[in-house]
């Protein structure tokens, strides 16, 4: 997965951390747990708050 596959991404999150509420996840920690998904192979410096934000919403969303 790329930075770029928010949906892949949101997905992986929620099974990853199911009790986790993205609603409340620093921008750190999100950055973090992704980077340590299985499958997650992309440049860390390619990450940026848009990009992290869409995935928050992403993940937000696949928790509803």
């Amino acid at each position: 997965m790329k930075w770029t596959d928010v949906q892949d991404i949101a997905i992986e999150l929620a099974e990853a951390h199911p009790d986790a509420d993205p609603r409340y996840i620093r921008f750190t920690d999100l950055h973090a747990w992704i980077q340590a998904l299985e499958g997650f192979d992309d440049s860390p410096e390619k990450s940026n708050e848009r990009v992290l934000e869409a995935i928050q919403a992403a993940w937000v969303e696949e928790k509803e």
